[in-house]
């Protein structure tokens, strides 16, 4: 992509929409990044160093000169489908692209991507992977939706961008083709900003379809969504928790097995992994999976496996205080992330949930929750659905409190088995992420150290 003079619209200022400006404005171009919201105070330092850098900051509307004089217009992943300024860019014949799309149209000729999705998981597999390939001496770096933007890599020497991609990065991209593509689980999530749950599907599943469908295809063929992509998919696919495929990797007795063409070999064992539960053990499939596909030696995937540690905020073990472990999963934003947690336990824990209520249907979580938590503490704006629920099947063990260090302190106390803070909602309640509810949580419980 020529960047030097060319007129670079930015849409959003966000962590990917500064890389693009940062990168476009060093290789020559004309950059304005234009925020539909109002700046706030600490916004200033930030818009201070961009203008340093002769970025231009449009705050609190998207000019019509901005729209009308860009060369390329490149989208936060965050703005919806049905915004307004998408509608007055199509009217003056503009395209948008996403971020991703700019960082694969600016990569090196001998870097490839390898891109991640699924509702639950992506982070924990992208890392896993980005670790593999790294100890087996590639170039790997982990990227994407996981916080650092492909575009921050440009200028580093990259054998292979290692990314987590969500679906509204798929939604706004239109010239990203992975040579590996994964697809590790679907279950019904940001349904307001997709419209549907269907719509949601067709945009994860539309990675794999069309002319920039990956090389290969690494597909879950233990989830049915995902599986409809065998027949959709012109991708080479590799599947993982299936044992039938012409090149599948699946679990036996705690071990992983490769089938190629009919010819069997034990890749490594899961018994000393750091990482537990069924749904970890599908994201070690899926990155085991990548992994073969570029030949990685056995060796250095048991390694890395029995190295690699949960990322913050899944299922992360924080301290044991009297007896009792406390776990962090403040990534468990929707209610199948939660209950792959619960399942993840052996014995029973007390539950920390509740936050902002994605509405879905709660039949299964309940159920969860009555097989696998001794006690309920319940926060935030889904107390009292969340309570309604476990209340129709005769779930009684509720205690509702109104923030997250009390409910730690009542969970703690109730000596009745380990805490999991599992919220199975948004954090936008109480907190400004997940990754702020998470560090709160680890906070308040090793201040309890003594």
């Amino acid at each position: 992509m020529e960047l030097k003079n060319k007129n670079i619209l930015i849409l959003g200022l966000s962590i990917s929409g500064i890389s693009v400006a940062k990168y476009a404005s060093k290789e020559g171009a004309n950059v304005v990044i234009s925020e539909s919201r109002q700046q706030k105070p600490e916004d200033t330092e930030k818009i201070q160093e961009l203008n340093n850098l002769n970025i231009k900051v449009e705050m609190g509307f998207h000019s019509d000169n901005a729209i009308k004089n860009a060369d390329i217009i490149v989208t936060s992943p965050s703005i919806p489908p049905e915004a307004e300024i998408f509608q007055r860019a199509k009217c003056y014949n503009k395209e948008v692209i996403s971020e991703p799309d700019f960082a694969y149209l600016n990569k090196s000729e001998k870097s490839k991507f390898i891109t991640i999705t699924g509702t639950n998981g992506k982070t924990t597999t992208t890392k896993l992977t980005s670790e593999i390939l790294c100890n087996a001496g590639f170039k790997a770096p982990f990227c994407g939706n996981i916080g650092v933007p492909p575009t921050d890599l440009l200028d580093e020497d990259v054998d292979y961008f290692v990314m987590e991609i969500s679906s509204y990065q798929i939604y706004h991209s239109k010239y990203l083709k992975p040579h590996i593509g994964a697809f590790i689980n679907y279950t019904p999530d940001h349904v307001t900003w997709h419209g549907s749950k269907e719509e949601y599907l067709r945009v994860k599943q539309s990675h794999f379809i069309g002319e920039n469908a990956p090389e290969y295809a690494v597909l879950n063929f233990k989830d049915e969504h995902v599986k409809e992509l065998e027949n959709k998919t012109p991708s080479k696919i590799v599947a993982f928790d299936d044992e039938f495929s012409d090149f599948c990797i699946f679990e036996k007795a705690d071990k992983l097995f490769l089938n190629k063409n009919k010819d069997m070999e034990k890749v490594c064992d899961l018994s000393s992994a750091k990482i537990f539960g069924k749904h970890n053990h599908q994201n070690m499939m899926c990155a085991v999976s990548i992994a073969k596909i570029l030949d990685i030696n056995n060796d250095v995937i048991q390694k890395t496996i029995d190295e690699f540690k949960a990322p913050a905020h899944r299922i992360e073990y924080i301290a044991e205080i009297d007896g009792i472990k406390y776990y962090n999963d403040s990534k468990g934003t929707n209610c199948d992330s939660s209950i792959c947690a619960l399942k993840a336990f052996k014995d029973k824990v007390v539950l920390i949930a509740g936050g902002r209520d994605k509405m879905t249907d709660l039949t299964e979580f309940a159920q969860t929750i009555d097989q696998k938590a001794t006690n309920v503490v319940l926060i935030g704006e889904a107390t009292e659905r969340f309570a309604k629920a476990l209340e129709e099947i005769g779930y009684k063990n509720i205690i509702k409190t109104t923030t997250l260090e009390s409910a730690i302190d009542i969970a703690g106390n109730l000596n009745q088995g380990d805490v999991l803070f599992s919220p199975a909602c948004a954090s936008f309640d109480m907190f400004k992420n997940f990754e702020e509810r998470g560090d709160v949580f680890r906070n308040h419980v090793l201040s309890k150290i003594r």
